[in-house]
């Protein structure tokens, strides 16, 4: 991922990256240098519950003479930022079976469109689920992924139990042999129970038809929607066992921090980031290389 934020998430790259290189830069660090990284991950959306604790422990090595300059606070800050991210992570190959949900606008359809590119590029066959059936252009839109990605889909017309496609495509799932299966589900406020039991429902007719399939539940965020989307993480997460998030649109933003506020408060791993428009513009979200290169010069 070197150079990746620098070339591809240049809002990011000029709001934290940037920023952080003239500090490391210096031959001698003190409060004041503490107090200017702290506004910059406060203002990277890193949260003041992360921002707090690691700053007072940064005073603490300055203190006993561990922190002397710019190199060292990169290496300090290095350790800890990661140690956030690796509590917790995702390993995508431990799952076939993917069920996407969040809320409308925040880019779930076309992630799952992206994911299937993701698994096809590998040489997987990916069968992908229409179980929105509630928006209208779900279907459609989905259809015009699959088609773009050269996965199979089975569709569900508007109206129609959601459940009733995740059976469907369970089924096609087993019977035609195919490696993934992503299910998109409607996009859904956390306050809505009717959704929330919808979404139970799908999770048990998934673990009825494939007993022995790992299933990773993946919650698509907006980025761009900065402390907002660590909220709307907390509100799913006590509706539903989530085992991984999707970071959408993560060029738009200069709010880097919001991974590191989600992944130390919830214990959530982001699995996946999105960014751009074109068709592979997603990856597996690694720690170290995300942690290297937003410290990077």
């Amino acid at each position: 991922m070197f150079g990746f934020i620098k070339r591809t998430l240049k809002r990011i790259y000029s709001a934290i990256t940037s920023q952080l290189a003239s500090l490391f830069a210096l031959h001698n660090v003190d409060e004041s240098t503490l107090e200017k990284l702290e506004r910059i991950l406060i203002e990277a959306d890193a949260g003041i519950e992360v921002t707090r604790p690691l700053i007072t422990t940064l005073k603490d090595e300055m203190a006993r003479g561990v922190l002397k300059d710019g190199a060292a606070l990169r290496t300090s800050l290095h350790d800890k930022l990661l140690a956030l991210l690796t509590k917790k992570t995702f390993d995508q190959h431990n799952a076939r079976v993917f069920i996407l949900v969040g809320i409308n606008g925040s880019g779930k359809t076309t992630a799952a469109g992206k994911l299937a590119h993701n698994f096809a590029a590998q040489g997987k066959r990916v069968l992908l689920a229409a179980a929105d059936t509630f928006r209208a252009a779900a279907g459609p839109q989905l259809e015009e992924w699959a088609k773009r990605t050269g996965a199979s889909i089975q569709p569900g017309t508007e109206g129609q139990d959601p459940a009733s496609v995740v059976f469907q495509a369970c089924a096609r799932f087993k019977q035609e042999n195919f490696d993934i299966l992503i299910v998109d589900t409607a996009g859904r406020l956390q306050t809505k129970t009717n959704l929330m039991k919808e979404l139970e429902k799908i999770g048990t007719v998934i673990k009825r038809h494939l007993p022995d399939e790992s299933i990773a539940t993946l919650l698509t965020i907006d980025s761009m929607l900065g402390q907002n989307s660590l909220d709307q993480a907390k509100l799913f997460n006590e509706s539903t066992a989530l085992n991984g998030i999707i970071l959408t649109k993560l060029d738009g933003t200069g709010k880097g921090g919001i991974i590191f506020a989600i992944a130390s408060t919830l214990a959530i791993p982001v699995a996946f980031i999105t960014y751009g428009e074109q068709l592979d513009a997603i990856k597996p979200f690694n720690p170290s290389d995300y942690v290297n290169d937003l410290l990077s010069e």
